[in-house]
């Protein structure tokens, strides 16, 4: 069993929905994990092909367009969930991919012959990265810091630790991705009061952060697990699917092979309308009809289209931002920077509903992209003694408490408490002869 004081590096992990990537402490400061070409990051994609091979990564991403049905993405919105999740009943008739019912009620996925916890899924991806990084520093790599979103439940926490495990790695530490956004940051500033803004591939989350002198204090945190740049691809597929009913007069939701390319040419589409005004949609030969005649989809698709298919989901988490700063009864003018976290961010409507609600721009001080991995390092920095120690102060991110008969929840621990918060009731059972609570 390796220990917290063993010698050897301690990898910084972001493992994201649709992105890991990594980071270690180098020198005076944290240095990104890169392969043999200099590329930062990797698909968060699994597959196995029929000859029974399991790739992970780039190879996984590669193939998916013709092994769609066992290649398995955005696993982050699967752990540690059950089958009837809300997030489920939205994410199921547009996956490639099967998901299933567990023995224990837990969502769980399909690959090939094999029924698979979303945890194992995680650990491929992980020890991928372990991998790199090992190839990267030239030694093993044995312990990480792993983040995940601030609003992750206990058993989204915990599923995500059993990743780790699974995948030969120590987790010394779990922090937050805003939390871990406002180390990259603040750890050589001085002080500073940050608004975290964290939108990523799958979830979405937001953190008013303290920086005074090595001490981190998370003053608040809001956010919505089903809200990322995956929605925003859902919302593009679900144009093409009518577009192509409205041209060829067919349904191609039921056509895994399809419903992939048309999923790669969503996300690749709206990456493109973060820089340029227009974009056009060129699918040959997606399927065939009936009569054997080839079934293309071709379309101009402006930035302004798209942002209409989103203006519900970006306002969303505006709506999320503003109720955050008004838990803890603060404004905009009592933000020192607003810091930009994840790659949907460079969304540019994204970015303008942001300095409308706050008005002013956003920090340019961190890499979107980069910045949790990198605050992950810090930490994991600071717990191998290779630079000061770091105080984290974190709040609860949901409201705590226990379940009464019919559905009654009693609260005891309220959403944003400092950790560590303790409270007490005086509860009675409600049966005779009952032995538990629950």
């Amino acid at each position: 069993m390796v220990s917290a004081n063993d010698t050897g590096p301690i990898l910084g992990i972001d493992l994201g929905t649709t992105n890991t990537c990594a980071a270690v402490w180098q020198g005076d400061g944290p240095v990104m994990v890169t392969n043999e070409s200099g590329e930062i990051g990797m698909p968060s994609v699994v597959a196995k092909t029929a000859d029974g091979r399991l790739l992970s990564g780039l190879l996984a991403f590669r193939q998916a367009v013709t092994n769609p049905k066992h290649t398995i993405f955005g696993v982050k919105r699967l752990i540690g969930r059950p089958f009837d999740h809300p997030v489920l009943a939205e994410q199921i008739p547009l996956s490639p991919f099967e998901i299933v019912a567990g023995p224990r009620g837990d969502a769980r996925v399909k690959l090939r012959d094999e029924i698979l916890p979303p945890a194992a899924i995680g650990a491929e991806v992980l020890a991928e990265m372990k991998d790199r990084a090992e190839a990267f520093l030239g030694e093993p790599v044995r312990r990480a810091v792993i983040t995940v979103p601030a609003y992750f439940t206990d058993s989204q926490r915990a599923a995500t630790r059993d990743a780790g495990k699974i995948a030969g790695l120590e987790v010394l530490r779990m922090i937050n991705e805003p939390t871990a956004a406002a180390l990259a940051y603040g750890h050589d500033r001085q002080e500073g009061r940050v608004l975290v803004f964290d939108l990523g591939g799958g979830t979405f989350d937001v953190s008013i952060v303290d920086v005074r002198d090595g001490m981190f204090r998370v003053v608040a945190t809001g956010g919505d697990t089903r809200l990322g740049g995956e929605d925003f691809d859902d919302r593009v597929v679900k144009l093409f699917l009518h577009e192509l009913r409205d041209q060829h007069e067919v349904d191609l939701s039921d056509d895994a092979n399809a419903m992939q390319r048309l999923r790669e040419e969503a996300r690749n589409i709206r990456h493109i309308l973060s820089d340029a005004v227009t974009a056009r949609v060129n699918l040959p030969f997606l399927s065939a009809l009936e009569d054997g005649s080839p079934i293309h989809l071709e379309m101009e698709l402006p930035r302004a289209r798209l942002e209409n298919l989103i203006e519900d989901l970006v306002g969303k988490a505006m709506q999320v931002t503003q109720q955050t700063l008004d838990d803890c009864e603060l404004s905009f003018d009592d933000i020192d920077e607003i810091l930009l976290v994840g790659g949907t961010t460079r969304t540019p409507l994204v970015r303008k509903r942001l300095k409308v609600l706050s008005g002013r721009d956003p920090s340019l001080a961190v890499d979107p992209d980069n910045a949790v991995a990198m605050g992950a390092a810090v930490q994991a920095a600071a717990l191998s003694g290779l630079r000061g120690q770091i105080l984290l102060m974190d709040v609860t991110a949901h409201d705590l408490g226990i379940q009464l008969p019919n559905d009654r929840f009693e609260k005891l621990v309220q959403r944003n408490s400092p950790i560590p918060a303790m409270a007490a009731r005086s509860l009675t059972t409600s049966q005779n002869d009952q032995e538990q609570l629950s």
